[in-house]
């Protein structure tokens, strides 16, 4: 072959990879989440700004956020199960943005003419403007979170067909993505701020989602045209086909056989409702509908075979040794100004960006379950370092100040004891004429503690995104495409709950002495996530998840990632 040929074949292999429907998913996925990314960081910032540099607001946005999708995970889920693919991503796409977009220009009217809303009916209209900025908010969350669903659980699998390698690729590819825009995109949007206004600001979000949204319905469509196996959603027959091909691993320990154990179980209830006729479903069984399509999702997610590795992925949102408002407020307590937090959090996207690597590297060598297994054990030794910080020169650890000392200030106020206790209690209690002097903390003589809590919480990123891949797998491979949608749905409303309560864990305990207590807290959570992670994969494995791979063997873990239990 000549020159001209051989050229010719490489600028089609390129064009053919520019314009397949895996490439023209990252083109999505990245527009959506650079979109989403920009107005998560930008929606906390405006909230703050107009409610007075209070944080009342943020935390009620994030309390409503948390609760809608604990409550509505499973709901949204099944409506992706019981829907054309198509159908669901379009309207998910299109409810998002135009939410994110009429939010946007609520926002930039509110910060025009914030003074004369104030006035009107007693600031009764600008109270109503940030309950209706809260609630569009909220609904474009939901449908974010349904985008997420189909795009990343659902149609990730249909296009990597029945290769466990193409999309184990696929799924690192997203979640690098993932890192880039969450470092990215707020850095974008905060300099717009910055050097132009709030106003500016929020200008620019509804712009940029008016585009993204229009450039994003066309990649959709683009990538349905180019696989056809999106239009068709695979009978009872074919699921349990797939699952076989996927996932052979059935759940002996209960003795139900192959076929039991990949029953689905919402397609049962769908079967009993469709049972029914019209005149015989009153009204109230209409009402009821959610309520019972919500009690079958998370009884179909408690009975699939990746229940505890689902649960273990769960508790690791139980924790407060991430880059969030809450480690970053410990950091600035301790002396680390922002400019060392960004390096830092650079730092961090680098580290997860690395696991995310390690992840298809090791899954090769090892098979999914094992990797796993590595990852969440190399996740663990890492949080040594975090515990380790807590009793070493410069910790503000201590017991001896009462965990609700900065709730009890802000109840009482700043008077003295005696007198907080005196007209708490109209008088009537006797205090002691001199109270014990309050011993000041010293100042910090070393930053050995707060480097070792971040070299830790650094270092644990690559065993953390691995696992967290190795999870998204194990349920896109062993859920079948009926139930895809409502298990990834309830996986979701899991991962909020313990979010929330973590959060909750820290406005128990907000004090800096506090805060070692919630590290180690945080680290017995991940270690019993991991815990359970270790008893899906030993009822998976048996003895051989401590065993190497043989060269054989490799090939059939790599294509069968959950073994058999006997031998």
């Amino acid at each position: 072959m000549d020159n001209s040929g051989t050229k010719k074949t490489c600028m089609e292999s390129t064009r053919d990879f520019f314009t397949s429907a895996k490439f023209l998913i990252y083109m999505g996925h990245a527009l959506s989440t650079w979109g989403d990314r920009m107005w998560n960081f930008a929606v906390a910032v405006f909230l703050v700004e107009l409610y007075g540099n209070s944080l009342l607001l943020t935390a009620v946005y994030g309390l409503v956020v948390a609760g809608s999708v604990l409550l509505l995970g499973a709901i949204i889920g099944d409506w992706v199960d019981k829907n054309p693919r198509l159908k669901v991503a379009q309207t998910s796409l299109l409810v998002q943005n135009s939410c994110v977009i009429a939010c946007g220009v609520l926002l930039m009217l509110v910060f025009q003419f914030k003074d004369q809303l104030t006035e009107l009916y007693n600031g009764w209209i600008l109270t109503t403007c940030y309950i209706l900025v809260i609630t569009i908010a909220n609904i474009a969350n939901l449908a974010s979170t349904a985008m997420s669903i189909t795009i990343q659980r659902d149609w990730v699998v249909v296009v990597a067909g029945q290769d466990s390698s193409k999309l184990a690729d696929m799924n690192a590819t997203v979640r690098i993505i993932d890192q880039l825009t969450n470092i990215l995109a707020p850095m974008l949007v905060g300099q717009i701020m910055a050097f132009g206004s709030h106003f500016v600001g929020c200008g620019f979000i509804s712009g940029w989602n008016l585009c993204s949204m229009c450039v994003e319905y066309a990649l959709l469509w683009k990538v349905y045209q180019k696989t056809p196996a999106l239009a068709v959603k695979a009978g009872q027959k074919e699921q349990q086909q797939e699952l076989k091909q996927l996932s052979p691993t059935k759940d002996l320990e209960n003795g139900q056989s192959p076929e039991e154990s990949s029953q689905p179980l919402m397609n049962e209830t769908s079967v009993v409702a469709k049972s029914d006729s019209p005149k015989q479903r009153s009204c109230c069984y209409q009402m009821a509908e959610p309520v019972r399509t919500f009690k079958a999702g998370w009884v179909a997610y408690y009975n699939q075979n990746i229940f505890f590795a689902g649960l273990s992925l769960a508790f690791l949102y139980m924790t407060v040794l991430g880059f969030d408002c809450i480690t970053t407020g410990y950091a600035y307590t301790q002396g680390l100004n922002g400019s060392v937090l960004s390096l830092l959090m650079g730092a961090s996207a680098i580290s997860g960006i690395c696991g995310t690597v390690a992840f298809t590297w090791v899954r090769k060598k090892c098979g999914l379950i094992r990797t796993g297994f590595i990852s969440g054990m190399a996740q663990l030794s890492c949080l040594i370092l975090c515990v380790i910080s807590v009793f070493t020169p410069g910790s503000p650890f201590d017991l001896s100040v009462s965990p609700f000392q900065d709730l009890y200030t802000h109840l009482i106020g700043e008077k003295t004891l005696p007198e907080a206790v005196h007209s708490l209690t109209g008088g009537n209690i006797t205090m002691p004429t001199t109270a014990a002097p309050t011993q000041e903390l010293p100042p910090m003589q070393s930053y050995m503690s707060v480097s070792l809590l971040f070299a830790g919480v650094i270092a644990a990123r690559v065993g953390l995104w691995s696992f967290d891949l190795t999870v998204t797998q194990l349920i896109q491979e062993n859920v079948i495409e009926s139930e895809r949608g409502v298990i990834n749905g309830v996986q979701n409303s899991m991962n909020y709950l313990l979010d929330l309560l973590h959060f909750i864990m820290v406005i128990l305990a907000p004090n800096p002495e506090a805060f070692g207590l919630l590290v180690i807290i945080s680290v017995s959570f991940v270690a019993m996530g991991h815990m359970m992670y270790f008893r899906f994969a030993f009822r998976s494995l048996g003895n051989r998840l401590f065993l190497c791979c043989s060269p054989e063997q490799k090939v059939e873990a790599v294509d069968n990632p959950s073994l058999p239990t006997t031998v």
